[in-house]
């Protein structure tokens, strides 16, 4: 009886029923007694002193009811990064200076949404333009004007890592590559936008539902903001329509809500429209990347050295964390005996860049793996055997930032060298490029400056067999709610629809880091098992007592069947168990209590998936237009909790990444976003997906539940890479600034043709 009862088998999500039949309610459809709505005025300036701020006329249209600016907040500045104050630099509502287009000034509650879009126009906001600046290269220079008083050259913050002797060891090498990539922008695109509804009460007491990551994180950081304690905030996460980073930082909807609902004790519900969702919320970080890459004439990698300035707009957000992960991963998945990164985050007058899916390893994937393609043909070497050449193995030792246990790297570069074989013989202007990559799950740094547990979780059998799972965890769509559900029905032993999920409400839940860097899976899951074990411990002590009382047995659960180990037709039903058990305990429910903090010094994270992409494109010479015909991914995830999440994951992710790779981008005009709706941000729609294809390998990580690790966001770093030298193997034109539009590669194919003639 040694295979898994639920974990590996193909289950529908827990929430799909709610959601296919469109009966969940999401913050966006909730409707409280005596609620108002409430809209932002936000700065139409990129820089600017606040003068003034009359709201005397909006404040006597009928229908409104308050207006808050930043002197009715307590002038707090904030920030995801607690631990380190200088770094929490956003008020949120300005009260002196704006620093970018959609900055908020100023907000309105009404008796509905019409009549607070008014008042927004009767709001005079008397404004003083700075002088700004809109592009990292520019922002560094002595003369550029500050964004922020006292930053000198407006470096934000900096990172350095390194380890080997990167100089002596480029002097050893037999060929160095020197090249330069910029990286855009990406608007994250979630279904639902920004939204929340806040009700404080007379006592006191804050309740808050929103569309959030980390239910926790919008606690902890409205206490800061507010003065409330943190125990006198309910944060409840209804259905999420996505995240993708963009959702776990304190937003204008959730403050500004909150400030408005203080002042009345009425609730407050604020929904940010697609416009705002475009201009006033934080989005994928630009980079402009300097890369040396030095080898050995057999294609051993000796050395690399990596330079990136960021774009990071106005204010810190997630960007630190971002700035060091870019650098981290850049050193992935390779064995480089010899690295240094130094990465600069510049302020600019720009919207927020912060988190987004990949957390800066999308960025330095594409650029790794184009570059490595470029060393492997200099060197007249495979672009696979390159990378197996130099890939990771298990138990390697990253100096000073990772010890990798399980790694299936080379077993993933062997499928998609099969796979690649049987495409065969390719059509003309068709090629098939390759990029691989390696991802955390969750990072073990604590930036948040959380005395908790990164990850707990509560378990409690019912009398009926019931089992209330209680979790912080936050399911933005990715499917955790029924990840966290398997995981805890096979520890425990009983099906999976004997669990009810409580997830992501502070009031009932025990706190949870959130959904971000990959780890609710491992993190959280730890957690869970651990719980859903001291359960399993009670009922089984319980078990052996009255079934063996005088004979040592070992005894277990699986597929609601108390038995002895040895024979395991001997046992009891669990549901009779359980009611012995609950009277034995004086009608107590069995309650189990499971925590999880990884703990290894100075490295980045408890584990790493990691994977190989083969994209193919055809290409259209006459105008550079090229559609992506088949992307295939090699991956290993170890244990594979539930198979249907993670093909949904790996074409979410395809879709995500793809964008980024061929489409998407925010041009700015003077720091305006010049494609703020659907209609002008170009996205992959449903006829440009390709062919898609998973390589599941087959690992097993020692420190995840069951063995299991990332299997989402680390799918989205490697799609560009592998875009892009695509391209270049179907027509000959290297693109090494992201998105790689047709305009780029009609424009490269011209220029190829002109250095023939």
């Amino acid at each position: 009886m040694s295979e898994y009862s639920v974990i590996g088998k193909r289950v529908h999500r827990v929430d799909g029923p709610e959601k296919v039949t469109g009966s969940a309610k999401y913050t966006f459809d909730l409707v409280l007694p005596g609620m108002l709505y409430g809209k932002v005025l936000r700065s139409p300036h990129p820089h600017a002193k606040i003068l003034k701020i009359d709201t005397r006329k909006a404040k006597r249209l009928v229908g409104v009811k308050a207006v808050v600016t930043g002197k009715d907040t307590l002038g707090h500045k904030q920030g995801i990064w607690r631990r380190f104050p200088e770094l929490c630099d956003e008020e949120i509502l300005c009260r002196e200076k704006v620093r970018y287009i959609g900055d908020p000034v100023a907000a309105v509650a009404a008796i509905d949404e019409d009549t607070a879009e008014e008042a927004l126009d009767l709001i005079d906001v008397e404004y003083e333009p700075l002088p700004a600046v809109f592009d990292p290269l520019e922002a560094i220079k002595e003369d550029a004007p500050q964004v922020h008083d006292g930053i000198e050259l407006n470096i934000n913050i900096n990172r350095h890592i390194e380890w080997g002797d990167v100089d002596e060891a480029f002097k050893k090498c037999d060929h160095i590559r020197e090249d330069q990539f910029k990286c855009s922008s990406q608007a994250h695109v979630c279904m639902e936008t920004h939204d929340a509804v806040v009700s404080y009460d007379y006592g006191g007491k804050m309740t808050v539902w929103t569309s959030t990551q980390s239910s926790y994180y919008i606690q902890r950081l409205m206490a800061d903001m507010t003065g409330l304690r943190e125990g006198d905030i309910r944060v409840i996460k209804p259905p999420t329509g996505g995240g993708f980073g963009s959702k776990f930082e304190l937003d204008s909807a959730q403050f500004c809500a909150a400030i408005l609902s203080m002042k009345l004790c009425k609730p407050v519900k604020i929904v940010l429209s697609r416009e705002e969702e475009f201009t006033a919320t934080k989005r994928r970080t630009p980079m402009y990347y300097f890369l040396k890459l030095g080898a050995k004439k057999d294609g051993t990698l000796l050395a690399k050295e990596a330079r990136v300035i960021t774009e990071g707009g106005a204010y810190t957000a997630m960007g630190a964390t971002a700035l060091y992960l870019t650098g981290f991963f850049s050193s992935f998945p390779y064995k480089y005996p010899n690295y240094r990164y130094d990465g600069y985050r510049v302020y600019t007058n720009t919207a927020v860049t912060s988190a987004m899916r990949g957390f800066g390893a999308p960025q330095s994937t594409f650029v790794g793996e184009s570059q490595l393609d470029m060393m492997a043909e200099d060197l007249g070497i495979d672009p696979i055997e390159i990378r197996r050449k130099n890939g990771m193995t298990p138990n390697y030792e990253v100096p000073g930032q990772a010890f990798i246990q399980s790694c299936g790297l080379h077993q993933c570069l062997d499928k998609i060298e099969e796979h690649v074989k049987e495409r065969g013989k390719l059509p003309p202007n068709h090629g098939i490029g390759v990029s691989a990559y390696g991802f955390m799950s969750g990072g073990i740094f604590n930036w948040f400056d959380t005395p908790y547990a990164f990850s707990a979780a509560v378990v409690r059998i019912n009398i009926d067999g019931k089992v209330d799972l209680f979790t912080g965890a936050c399911d933005i769509g990715q499917g955790s709610d029924t990840t966290l559900s398997m995981i805890c029905a096979e520890e425990l032993g009983v099906k999976l629809e004997d669990i009810r999920i409580h997830a992501a409400d502070t009031g009932i839940c025990p706190p949870d880091l959130g959904a971000w860097g990959s780890r609710e899976t491992l993190m959280n899951g730890n957690a869970v098992k651990r719980a859903a074990a001291e359960c399993k411990r009670q009922l089984l002590e319980f078990a052996a007592a009255k079934m063996a009382p005088n004979i040592a047995y070992d005894f277990d659960i699986k597929d609601r069947w108390v038995h002895l180990v040895d024979r395991p037709e001997r046992g009891v039903s669990y549901f009779d168990i359980v009611k012995e058990a609950i009277r034995g305990k004086d009608g107590n429910a069995i309650m189990g209590r499971g925590h999880y903090t990884p703990h290894r010094k100075g490295m980045i994270s408890p584990a790493y998936s990691f994977g190989v992409q083969a994209a193919e494109v055809a290409v259209d010479t006459e105008t550079g237009r090229y559609k992506l015909v088949n992307v295939t991914t090699a991956h290993e995830s170890g244990t594979v909790i539930n198979p249907v999440g993670i093909e949904g994951q790996l074409e979410g992710a395809i879709m995500m990444a793809g964008g980024y790779g061929f489409c998407e981008d925010q041009p700015m005009d003077e720091g305006k976003i010049l494609n703020p709706s659907i209609a002008d941000y170009k996205l992959i729609r449903s006829l440009d997906m390709p062919e898609t294809d998973i390589l599941e390998i087959d690992t097993y990580e020692p420190e995840g539940p069951f063995g299991a690790k990332e299997a989402g966001e680390g799918l989205t770093n490697p799609t560009a890479g592998a875009i892009g030298n695509a391209v270049y193997k179907a027509v000959g034109v290297r693109i090494n600034d992201l998105p790689i539009t047709p305009e780029k590669v009609l424009k490269a194919l011209k220029e190829k043709e002109k250095k023939k003639k």
